[in-house]
Protein backbone atom coordinates (compact mmCIF):
# COMPACT_ATOMS: atom_id res chain seq x y z
CA UNK A 1 0.00 0.00 0.00
CA UNK A 2 0.91 3.42 -0.87
CA UNK A 3 0.16 6.35 0.88
CA UNK A 4 -0.63 9.62 -0.54
CA UNK A 5 1.55 12.76 0.82
CA UNK A 6 -1.01 14.98 3.05
CA UNK A 7 -0.64 19.13 2.99
CA UNK A 8 2.01 20.10 5.52
CA UNK A 9 0.56 22.39 8.17
CA UNK A 10 1.86 24.43 10.84
CA UNK A 11 0.73 25.81 14.01
CA UNK A 12 2.80 28.91 14.59
CA UNK A 13 0.93 29.48 18.25
CA UNK A 14 1.57 26.01 18.99
CA UNK A 15 5.13 26.16 18.45
CA UNK A 16 5.80 28.93 19.91
CA UNK A 17 4.18 28.28 22.92
CA UNK A 18 6.22 24.36 23.18
CA UNK A 19 9.56 26.23 22.04
CA UNK A 20 11.05 27.59 25.02
CA UNK A 21 9.65 23.79 27.06
CA UNK A 22 11.95 21.84 24.24
CA UNK A 23 14.11 19.60 26.04
CA UNK A 24 14.28 16.17 23.49
CA UNK A 25 13.36 15.05 19.83
CA UNK A 26 12.10 11.88 19.57
CA UNK A 27 12.10 10.78 16.39
CA UNK A 28 11.50 7.20 14.29
CA UNK A 29 14.11 6.47 11.53
CA UNK A 30 13.06 4.39 8.63
CA UNK A 31 10.50 6.58 6.57
CA UNK A 32 10.79 9.77 8.86
CA UNK A 33 13.98 10.94 8.53
CA UNK A 34 16.05 7.99 6.67
CA UNK A 35 14.49 7.99 3.12
CA UNK A 36 13.98 4.48 1.14
CA UNK A 37 17.20 3.34 -0.04
CA UNK A 38 18.89 6.74 0.55
CA UNK A 39 21.25 8.09 3.12
CA UNK A 40 20.17 10.31 6.49
CA UNK A 41 20.84 13.96 4.80
CA UNK A 42 23.81 16.69 5.34
CA UNK A 43 20.40 18.84 6.31
CA UNK A 44 19.36 16.24 8.37
CA UNK A 45 22.85 15.59 10.40
CA UNK A 46 22.82 19.21 10.48
CA UNK A 47 19.65 19.47 12.43
CA UNK A 48 20.37 17.02 14.63
CA UNK A 49 23.84 19.09 15.34
CA UNK A 50 22.42 22.26 16.27
CA UNK A 51 19.65 20.49 18.50
CA UNK A 52 22.41 18.82 20.40
CA UNK A 53 24.24 22.26 20.22
CA UNK A 54 21.29 23.78 21.97
CA UNK A 55 21.43 20.95 25.16
CA UNK A 56 18.52 19.32 23.29
CA UNK A 57 19.30 15.34 22.91
CA UNK A 58 18.18 13.24 20.15
CA UNK A 59 16.53 10.16 21.08
CA UNK A 60 15.93 7.70 18.33
CA UNK A 61 12.60 5.74 18.79
CA UNK A 62 12.54 2.73 16.17
CA UNK A 63 10.97 -0.90 15.24
CA UNK A 64 14.50 -1.84 14.60
CA UNK A 65 16.60 -4.20 16.66
CA UNK A 66 19.93 -3.06 18.49
CA UNK A 67 21.79 -4.84 15.34
CA UNK A 68 20.40 -2.72 12.94
CA UNK A 69 19.94 0.71 15.12
CA UNK A 70 24.17 1.18 15.81
CA UNK A 71 25.37 1.37 12.10
CA UNK A 72 22.70 4.59 11.26
CA UNK A 73 23.81 6.19 14.63
CA UNK A 74 26.93 6.34 14.06
CA UNK A 75 26.08 7.88 9.98
CA UNK A 76 23.91 10.12 12.02
CA UNK A 77 26.36 11.17 14.39
CA UNK A 78 24.34 9.90 17.48
CA UNK A 79 24.88 8.73 20.86
CA UNK A 80 23.21 7.65 23.98
CA UNK A 81 20.18 5.67 24.50
CA UNK A 82 18.05 4.63 21.55
CA UNK A 83 15.09 2.91 22.00
CA UNK A 84 14.75 -0.01 19.86
CA UNK A 85 12.01 -2.84 18.92
CA UNK A 86 9.02 -0.84 19.42
CA UNK A 87 9.84 0.19 23.19
CA UNK A 88 10.71 -3.32 23.97
CA UNK A 89 14.48 -2.47 24.27
CA UNK A 90 16.70 0.54 25.36
CA UNK A 91 20.13 0.61 23.94
CA UNK A 92 22.70 2.46 24.85
CA UNK A 93 24.87 3.75 21.79
CA UNK A 94 27.91 4.47 23.68
CA UNK A 95 28.41 1.48 26.11
CA UNK A 96 26.84 -0.88 23.56
CA UNK A 97 24.89 -2.60 26.20
CA UNK A 98 21.12 -3.15 26.87
CA UNK A 99 19.93 -0.83 29.49
CA UNK A 100 15.90 -1.86 29.65
CA UNK A 101 14.76 -4.60 28.05
CA UNK A 102 10.48 -5.56 28.19
CA UNK A 103 10.23 -9.23 27.72
CA UNK A 104 7.24 -11.12 26.23
CA UNK A 105 6.06 -14.28 28.36
CA UNK A 106 6.29 -17.63 26.94
CA UNK A 107 3.00 -18.31 27.28
CA UNK A 108 1.60 -15.24 25.39
CA UNK A 109 3.65 -15.99 22.49
CA UNK A 110 2.14 -19.59 22.56
CA UNK A 111 -1.40 -18.31 22.58
CA UNK A 112 -0.83 -15.64 20.35
CA UNK A 113 0.47 -18.36 17.54
CA UNK A 114 -2.82 -20.78 18.40
CA UNK A 115 -5.12 -17.58 17.83
CA UNK A 116 -3.81 -16.37 14.80
CA UNK A 117 -3.15 -19.37 12.37
CA UNK A 118 -6.60 -20.01 11.88
CA UNK A 119 -7.48 -16.71 10.88
CA UNK A 120 -4.40 -16.01 9.16
CA UNK A 121 -4.06 -19.20 7.29
CA UNK A 122 -0.04 -19.26 6.24
CA UNK A 123 1.13 -17.60 8.74
CA UNK A 124 4.80 -17.65 9.84
CA UNK A 125 6.51 -16.58 13.00
CA UNK A 126 9.62 -15.24 14.33
CA UNK A 127 11.32 -14.31 17.08
CA UNK A 128 13.54 -11.33 18.07
CA UNK A 129 15.50 -11.68 21.19
CA UNK A 130 18.30 -8.77 22.24
CA UNK A 131 20.97 -10.37 20.58
CA UNK A 132 19.30 -12.50 17.25
CA UNK A 133 16.61 -13.85 16.09
CA UNK A 134 15.06 -17.15 15.74
CA UNK A 135 12.39 -18.38 12.52
CA UNK A 136 9.63 -20.62 11.08
CA UNK A 137 10.10 -22.41 8.27
CA UNK A 138 7.26 -20.50 7.02
CA UNK A 139 8.81 -17.03 7.87
CA UNK A 140 10.44 -15.79 4.78
CA UNK A 141 13.42 -13.81 5.94
CA UNK A 142 13.70 -10.32 4.02
CA UNK A 143 16.79 -8.47 5.42
CA UNK A 144 18.05 -11.27 8.28
CA UNK A 145 18.52 -14.15 5.45
CA UNK A 146 21.08 -16.41 6.77
CA UNK A 147 21.45 -14.48 10.34
CA UNK A 148 19.08 -16.44 12.11
CA UNK A 149 19.92 -18.47 14.60
CA UNK A 150 18.01 -21.25 14.43
CA UNK A 151 15.03 -22.18 11.99
CA UNK A 152 11.81 -24.89 13.84
CA UNK A 153 8.37 -25.01 15.09
CA UNK A 154 7.85 -22.48 17.77
CA UNK A 155 7.94 -24.64 20.47
CA UNK A 156 11.44 -25.72 19.81
CA UNK A 157 12.75 -21.65 19.07
CA UNK A 158 10.77 -20.61 22.90
CA UNK A 159 12.69 -23.52 24.37
CA UNK A 160 15.95 -22.67 22.98
CA UNK A 161 16.04 -18.68 22.97
CA UNK A 162 17.20 -16.47 25.27
CA UNK A 163 13.82 -14.14 26.44
CA UNK A 164 11.69 -12.78 23.71
CA UNK A 165 11.40 -9.30 23.39
CA UNK A 166 9.42 -8.73 20.07
CA UNK A 167 7.30 -11.40 17.39
CA UNK A 168 7.35 -10.34 14.40
CA UNK A 169 4.36 -12.46 12.08
CA UNK A 170 4.06 -12.49 7.97
CA UNK A 171 1.26 -13.87 6.22
CA UNK A 172 1.85 -13.94 2.50
CA UNK A 173 -1.28 -12.72 0.61
CA UNK A 174 -2.03 -10.50 3.50
CA UNK A 175 -1.39 -6.82 3.83
CA UNK A 176 0.31 -5.35 6.59
CA UNK A 177 -3.00 -3.29 7.33
CA UNK A 178 -5.09 -6.33 7.07
CA UNK A 179 -3.24 -8.28 9.52
CA UNK A 180 -2.95 -5.83 12.14
CA UNK A 181 -7.12 -5.15 11.95
CA UNK A 182 -7.13 -8.88 12.65
CA UNK A 183 -4.60 -9.19 15.57
CA UNK A 184 -5.67 -6.78 17.36
CA UNK A 185 -9.41 -8.23 17.01
CA UNK A 186 -7.53 -11.65 17.98
CA UNK A 187 -4.99 -10.92 20.65
CA UNK A 188 -5.40 -7.13 21.55
CA UNK A 189 -6.67 -8.09 24.70
CA UNK A 190 -2.95 -10.08 25.22
CA UNK A 191 0.15 -8.16 23.56
CA UNK A 192 0.72 -4.99 21.59
CA UNK A 193 0.58 -5.22 18.16
CA UNK A 194 1.45 -3.10 15.50
CA UNK A 195 3.03 -2.90 12.02
CA UNK A 196 5.65 -0.49 10.24
CA UNK A 197 5.21 -0.96 6.91
CA UNK A 198 2.32 -0.50 4.78
CA UNK A 199 3.32 -2.27 1.85
CA UNK A 200 4.82 -5.51 3.53
CA UNK A 201 3.03 -8.22 4.95
CA UNK A 202 4.70 -7.77 8.27
CA UNK A 203 3.22 -7.72 12.17
CA UNK A 204 4.88 -6.91 15.21
CA UNK A 205 3.86 -8.07 18.62
CA UNK A 206 5.57 -6.67 22.16
CA UNK A 207 4.35 -7.47 25.34
CA UNK A 208 1.08 -5.88 26.74
CA UNK A 209 1.50 -1.85 27.35
CA UNK A 210 4.80 -1.83 25.96
CA UNK A 211 4.68 0.46 23.21
CA UNK A 212 7.49 3.64 21.81
CA UNK A 213 5.61 5.68 23.98
CA UNK A 214 5.96 3.80 27.14
CA UNK A 215 9.24 3.23 26.88
CA UNK A 216 10.48 6.69 25.70
CA UNK A 217 8.05 7.73 28.68
CA UNK A 218 11.11 6.27 30.60
CA UNK A 219 13.85 7.64 28.46
CA UNK A 220 12.80 11.51 28.81
CA UNK A 221 11.75 10.67 32.46
CA UNK A 222 15.25 10.05 33.44
CA UNK A 223 16.15 13.04 31.89
CA UNK A 224 13.44 15.28 33.78
CA UNK A 225 11.15 15.21 31.55
CA UNK A 226 7.79 14.42 30.85
CA UNK A 227 6.24 14.50 27.48
CA UNK A 228 5.43 18.63 27.72
CA UNK A 229 9.33 18.70 27.09
CA UNK A 230 9.13 16.37 24.01
CA UNK A 231 8.70 16.88 19.95
CA UNK A 232 8.59 13.27 18.13
CA UNK A 233 8.47 12.65 14.51
CA UNK A 234 7.40 9.35 13.07
CA UNK A 235 5.47 8.16 9.84
CA UNK A 236 3.60 4.64 10.91
CA UNK A 237 1.34 2.96 13.47
CA UNK A 238 3.98 1.68 15.21
CA UNK A 239 4.76 5.45 15.48
CA UNK A 240 0.98 6.26 16.72
CA UNK A 241 1.37 6.01 20.94
CA UNK A 242 4.29 8.05 20.70
CA UNK A 243 3.03 11.00 18.57
CA UNK A 244 -0.67 10.96 20.63
CA UNK A 245 2.00 11.03 24.26
CA UNK A 246 4.95 14.26 23.50
CA UNK A 247 4.25 17.48 24.02
CA UNK A 248 4.14 18.46 20.25
CA UNK A 249 4.34 15.53 17.01
CA UNK A 250 4.21 15.39 13.85
CA UNK A 251 4.16 12.98 10.96
CA UNK A 252 5.61 13.23 8.07
CA UNK A 253 3.45 13.95 4.70
CA UNK A 254 4.23 10.70 2.78
CA UNK A 255 3.54 8.45 5.92
CA UNK A 256 0.57 6.27 6.95
CA UNK A 257 -3.18 7.97 7.36
CA UNK A 258 -3.50 6.66 10.89
CA UNK A 259 0.26 8.44 11.49
CA UNK A 260 -1.09 11.81 10.11
CA UNK A 261 -4.03 11.22 11.75
CA UNK A 262 -2.60 11.09 15.74
CA UNK A 263 0.19 13.88 15.23
CA UNK A 264 -0.20 17.31 16.03
CA UNK A 265 1.04 18.79 12.59
CA UNK A 266 2.08 17.10 9.09
CA UNK A 267 5.93 17.90 8.23
CA UNK A 268 6.87 17.69 4.77
CA UNK A 269 7.81 14.41 3.57
CA UNK A 270 10.93 12.52 4.43
CA UNK A 271 12.66 12.89 1.40
CA UNK A 272 12.16 16.70 1.70
CA UNK A 273 13.82 16.74 5.06
CA UNK A 274 10.87 17.57 6.97
CA UNK A 275 12.10 16.48 10.57
CA UNK A 276 15.09 18.94 9.74
CA UNK A 277 13.02 21.58 8.30
CA UNK A 278 10.90 21.39 11.71
CA UNK A 279 13.55 21.16 13.76
CA UNK A 280 14.97 24.19 12.19
CA UNK A 281 11.86 26.50 12.66
CA UNK A 282 11.48 25.17 16.08
CA UNK A 283 15.23 25.76 17.42
CA UNK A 284 14.36 29.74 15.68
CA UNK A 285 11.43 30.03 17.74
CA UNK A 286 13.34 29.09 20.64
CA UNK A 287 16.42 31.39 20.06
CA UNK A 288 13.52 33.82 19.51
Amino acid sequence: MSTEAQATTVDNAGEAAFAPAWRLVATDLDGTVVPHGRPVSRRTLDAFAACAAAGIPVVPVTGRPPRWVTPLAQEAGLGGQVVCANGAVVFDLDSGEVVRRHALDPDAVREVAARLRPVLPGIGFALEAVTGFRREEAYATTFDTGLEHAVGDLEELLAGSPPVVKVLAKCPGAGSDRMLEVALREVGDLVGVTHSNAADSLIEVMALGVSKASTLAEVARDRGSGPEGVVAFGDMPNDLEMLRWAGRSYAVSDGHPAAVAAADDVAPACGDDGVAQVLERLLSRRAG
